[in-house]
């Protein structure tokens, strides 16, 4: 099984909703799955679940797993905002592109996705052993319960190495930099620091072994990744 496969059926396994649209959504724009999914399981999972729902919320504002809202997308007003797909797809542009304008810092791109801004606080939730954490932390706490093993995510970097198959476009490359960490969010990608942040960082794709072996199996012309992992700085 190949690794996004392998990550769809874990997720799934927990409880995840939708999870093959989740990953290749994630992996089309370069995110961890388990953060995506977090995503979904605040806006349409509540406290304690893993999995979101496709609904519409928000006094009807809200449409779809990542409640895209149709005051402010115009993608929420299509039909499109409803199919788990390409709601999936919308947020995990947005979560990008966020990361990126926010150099990576996860709190501050998170706040922005639910409430405009990195330093908001946002929509409050009270969990079931009555704390109540704003946004951002609320999200951080779902995914801690897709990735118990994991510390709390303070940076990703967001690298879209090109497609690997199958219109995948981009691929989790170094996501986790501590609290000591400045992983960049950056379109470039140094092969040295890749092989280091996929060797030294757990992330959804733990296994660099299973990574390498994965795109040495592609077509050569999409053989990027493996080159990266391999130290070869060549795209030849």
């Amino acid at each position: 099984m190949n690794p996004l496969g392998a990550l769809t059926g874990r997720l799934a396994a927990q409880g995840v909703h939708y999870a093959p649209e989740i990953v290749q959504a994630a992996a089309k724009h370069g995110l961890d799955p388990a953060l995506l999914a977090a995503v979904a399981a605040q806006e349409t999972g509540g406290p304690g679940a893993n999995g979101g729902r496709n609904v519409v919320g928000d006094g009807g504002h809200g449409r779809g797993l990542f409640q895209i809202d149709d005051r402010w997308h115009e993608f929420a007003k299509t039909g499109a905002a409803m199919n788990p797909s390409a709601n999936a797809d919308y947020a995990a542009g947005m979560l990008s592109g966020l990361l990126r304008r926010y150099g990576g810092n996860v709190r501050a791109a998170l706040s922005a996705y639910n409430s405009g801004s990195p330093d908001g606080a946002g929509t409050e939730t009270t969990w079931g052993d009555g704390q109540t954490l704003d946004y951002a932390d609320s999200v951080l706490r779902h995914y801690q319960q897709l990735e118990p093993h994991q510390g709390r995510p303070q940076r990703m970097s967001i690298n879209l190495i090109g497609a690997l198959t199958g219109g995948v476009e981009g691929l989790v490359s170094g996501l986790f930099g501590g609290s000591t960490s400045a992983a960049s969010a950056t379109d470039g990608i140094d092969p040295t620091s890749l092989e280091s942040a996929l060797s030294q960082q757990s992330s959804a794709f733990t296994n660099i072994n299973t990574l390498s072996s994965y795109a040495q199996s592609q077509p050569q012309s999409d053989n990027l990744l493996a080159s990266l992992i391999d130290g070869d700085d060549s795209n030849s």
